[in-house]
């Protein structure tokens, strides 16, 4: 007997499981870093738990698992809001024009060689020396999701990454200095940026609007944001509505690599 025949698979089978991993690798890159990976983990166990008692004819189990995870659709809205906001935000705001962003689709099949188009460098350097002259900054880096939204609340721009640009635009007398600035590529295309603020309790009181405002438009988008504390010199760096903590300059630099690639 043919092989090919037993399994009888067809081509819209193969569709059928490509589009299954491409929604399951998105919800899993929406969750991975939070507290919610924790849920959508027990949530696949429960599920193939309910799958396996099904096959195996253990109707009990089975229709005690079943109900629970239909009613339990209800609640995981709930649970899953900002997730479910941001993998929203990302269909819509898709670009599948720009190559650039088409390619950043499929990373998991890039080359180990290939770099992040942005000077990190530049930035991190900026911020150390904004760090030790107590000078304000807030840096969003974009990624996959579109920041067109916020970008037209303040000044458009088109000027590449420097060091001296960096420090000129945060200068405390430069009219520019207020706001956020937006990294797209190695470009910093706009300045005086309003963010939206997080409401988000859990962060400490002594973090200001600038920390307030990365944590916001970092829940509301895959983008990145660095923070340097106008008051403490201390320098951020915000993923997921989460700060992420680091050891020095070198190990943030390899975050960013890791998180731009």
């Amino acid at each position: 007997m043919d092989f090919f025949n037993i399994i009888d698979l067809k081509i819209t089978d193969f569709i059928d499981i490509i589009l299954v991993a491409i929604l399951l690798y998105y919800v899993y890159k929406l969750v991975k870093g939070s507290v919610a990976i924790n849920i959508f983990i027990g949530i696949v166990i429960v599920w193939g738990f309910w799958k396996l008692t099904a096959l195996l004819g253990m109707d009990m189990i089975s229709s005690l698992v079943g109900p629970f995870l239909e009613i339990g659709l209800i609640a995981l809205v709930v649970v899953f809001q900002q997730e479910i906001r941001k993998f929203l935000l990302m269909i819509g705001s898709t670009n599948f024009a720009n190559k650039r962003n088409f390619a950043k689709y499929f990373k998991f099949l890039r080359q180990e060689n290939l770099s992040p188009s942005i000077n990190i460098n530049a930035v991190l350097e900026a911020s150390e020396n904004m760090a030790n002259t107590l000078t304000g900054a807030l840096f969003v880096i974009e990624r996959e999701h579109s920041l067109d939204f916020i970008k037209s609340s303040g000044d458009k721009m088109h000027i590449e990454i420097t060091k001296p640009i960096i420090e000129s635009i945060f200068y405390k007398n430069s009219p520019l200095h207020d706001g956020a600035v937006v990294i797209v590529n190695n470009y910093i295309v706009a300045t005086r940026v309003i963010l939206p603020v997080s409401n988000e309790r859990s962060i400490p009181l002594h973090y200001g609007l600038r920390h307030r405002a990365a944590v916001g438009i970092t829940e509301k988008t895959d983008a990145l944001a660095i923070v340097v504390s106008e008051e403490t010199g201390i320098i951020s760096y915000i993923k997921n509505g989460l700060f992420v903590p680091f050891k020095d300059l070198k190990e943030l630099s390899e975050l960013l690599q890791e998180a731009l690639l």
